[in-house]
Order: C-alpha cells, then sequence, then structure tokens
C-alpha cells in the first residue's frame, strides 16, 4: 500500500533516486518500500497500479478542489492527468537519468461528481534518451465512463 511523504526527509535523496530505474523508482512507491509523493495527500489520489510503461492513480474530488461554482476545478483534472502520464514516462527512465514535465494538454469531457472514485491511467507513446510523450484519460471507477483526457511531452535528463 503507497504511504505518502509528509516531510521532506521522507523523499529519497537525489542519488537514491538516480539509483534506481524508472520502473524500480515507481514500483517502490507502490509497495510502500519509498514514500508517493505529498500532492496525493493534498490532492485526494494514491498511485494505485504500475507497469512497464503505465501508471494509474485512484482518488476522488472532495470539496477543497472545488471552483468557486461548487464543481471540480479543472486543476485537479489537469494535476490528476499530469500525474498519471508523467509516471508512465518515468518507468522507461533508466538508471542516472530523471524527468520532468515539459508540458501538458487536457480535454475536460464531463463534470466528475464530487467523492466520485475515478481511475487516471497513463501510457507512454515513446520515450527515448531525451524525450517521453504519454497520453492518459480519467474514467469513473463505477460508470466506466470517460471523464477526461490527456496528451504530454517531457524531458528526460540524463544525471550520472
Amino acid at each position: 500500500m503507497p504511504r505518502i511523504a509528509t516531510t521532506p526527509d521522507d523523499l529519497l535523496s537525489q542519488s537514491e533516486v538516480l539509483s534506481l530505474s524508472g520502473l524500480e523508482f515507481m514500483q517502490a512507491i507502490l509497495d510502500g518500500t519509498n514514500s508517493g509523493p505529498p500532492i496525493g495527500a493534498t490532492m485526494g489520489y494514491t498511485l494505485h497500479a504500475v507497469g512497464d510503461g503505465t501508471a494509474t492513480f485512484r482518488g476522488a474530488p472532495d470539496f477543497n478542489v472545488t471552483n468557486p461554482m461548487g464543481t471540480v476545478h479543472g486543476g485537479w483534472y489537469g494535476t490528476l492527468l499530469d500525474s498519471a502520464m508523467a509516471c508512465a514516462v518515468m518507468t522507461k527512465v533508466p538508471r542516472g537519468s530523471v524527468y520532468t514535465t515539459l508540458e501538458y494538454k487536457i480535454n475536460i469531457l464531463r463534470a466528475i461528481p464530487l467523492g466520485m472514485q475515478v481511475d487516471c491511467n497513463g501510457v507512454i507513446d515513446h520515450v527515448g534518451r531525451s524525450t517521453g510523450v504519454a497520453h492518459g484519460e480519467i474514467r469513473g471507477v463505477e460508470d466506466g465512463k470517460l471523464y477526461a483526457t490527456g496528451s504530454t511531452t517531457c524531458i528526460v535528463m540524463k544525471i550520472a
């Protein structure tokens, strides 16, 4: 079961991160060996599954992520999609390298009701020496409906 970092000391050092492949890093978060990012607790989602070229986050939006109209803020969709798509890229990053998001785009198709559990799946399209491209979607766990889609480009940087 993933655990969430509550202090900076809960996160791995850069040298510890660089000693793992991206897939090993993501699997260690999923099995609870390493802490997951605090943004998950803030936004109400956790890593649910990870594979070679895929990452799935599961969560449900609460009132604290609404806009002034009381509906789920677009930033919640974007943050969830960015997490899944970028972590899918991470699964292909070799030891000694890191990545970060360069840009992402989302399309919100319908409103997610507050408290409804969703899965956000990220899948790679390509990961090379310097870039990674992935796409993602948010679907309801119970209803299977598609709520949003996204795409991303990440930069892959060799550090060691």
